[in-house]
């Protein structure tokens, strides 16, 4: 599908998320740093504060001043990004995995049980009651084991870890490391042919994966009773950090994003995609009706900033998606 796209995703860049404004609250300020860090062993690249009219065109927030600090994992990056002068709106505390703003960091580890016993000593809000394992008669997913909880925030992660047959060669070579990278990020969606359309069609991203995940180990992993979720796992042409798109059909699909919501609440969590061309691609956006939220592509001269040019859509669902140009 994506060989006939003329423009298209490269790759992801990094994931975004909106942390808590910690404004008048020293002692608290680093709080998210300090869980990423510590509970998960990412390493700072990053600490710069923004402002200016171009970042509130990019993010869709008047008089912006944003603090972004870069981490990373393994070969993956993550942006906290704190709005110093605006306080957004928390996450809604009886969100579950069926409701279509839920959004995961699937974190790659060598060894689940390892990982769950040392993320036990921090205070970690848990969705799953314990590492599950997919069954084996699921023939994409069958021996994988995976945990949900929450960071101090409340977004959603996942830790994975992958039997010798499943996941990436790079996650199955040799590692004295415990945290090894981000697979993918999880949205949950309304309908799975509306999502292909705009993640393939639009934006020529590819079918990685398909598959169905049911029964008892699915309720404990995502909280919900008698869940069933269909997956399509999808990567962009250079491969690394993919998207899977979960469609629930059993307990059926959960609450709407709020269309109020902006890139300043704490819910909002933004994938960077980088493209092979920003204009062109914008264009066939606006022509296919999707969703803007930047007011015009923003050019980039600061030279510390990671990149030259961006805007930020969303995608059927309301799920931020950000565009970005490098060169």
């Amino acid at each position: 599908m994506s060989s006939q796209t003329d423009v298209q995703v490269q790759r992801i860049r990094a994931i975004g998320l909106t942390v808590t404004n910690c404004v008048g609250a020293a002692r608290r300020r680093h709080r998210s740093l300090e869980f990423y860090t510590q509970a998960l062993a990412f390493e700072l690249v990053s600490d710069i504060t923004v402002e200016g009219q171009d970042y509130s065109d990019l993010e869709g927030v008047t008089g912006a001043k944003i603090r972004i600090i870069t981490l990373r994992l393994g070969d993956e990056l993550i942006e906290l990004m704190e709005y110093l002068n605006i306080q957004g709106k928390s996450i809604p505390s009886y969100s579950q995995s069926n409701d279509l703003w839920f959004q995961h960091l699937a974190i790659v580890v060598s060894d689940i049980d390892r990982a769950y016993a040392h993320l036990r000593t921090f205070s970690i809000e848990l969705i799953s009651v314990a590492p599950q394992t997919i069954p084996p008669e699921n023939e994409a997913s069958g021996g994988v084991r995976a945990f949900k909880f929450k960071d101090p925030d409340g977004h959603d992660l996942e830790l994975i870890w992958f039997p010798p047959d499943k996941g990436k060669d790079k996650w199955h070579q040799n590692s004295h490391r415990l945290f090894l990278g981000i697979d993918h990020s999880a949205i949950a969606i309304f309908n799975t042919e509306q999502s292909l359309h705009f993640y393939c069609n639009l934006l020529g991203m590819q079918i990685d994966s398909r598959s169905l995940n049911w029964r008892a180990t699915q309720s404990r992993l995502d909280n919900l009773p008698g869940a069933e979720v269909k997956i399509t796992g999808l990567r962009p042409v250079q491969d690394g950090v993919g998207i899977e798109l979960l469609d629930y059909i059993v307990p059926g699909k959960g609450r709407p994003m709020p269309s109020d919501w902006k890139s300043c609440d704490i819910a909002h969590i933004q994938i960077e995609l980088v493209v092979n061309n920003l204009e062109q691609l914008v264009d066939k956006l606006r022509r296919n009706g999707v969703e803007f939220v930047s007011s015009r592509i923003v050019q980039f001269s600061d030279r510390s900033f990671p990149y030259r040019q961006g805007c930020l859509v969303k995608d059927p669902d309301g799920h931020a998606i950000l565009l970005i140009g490098e060169s």
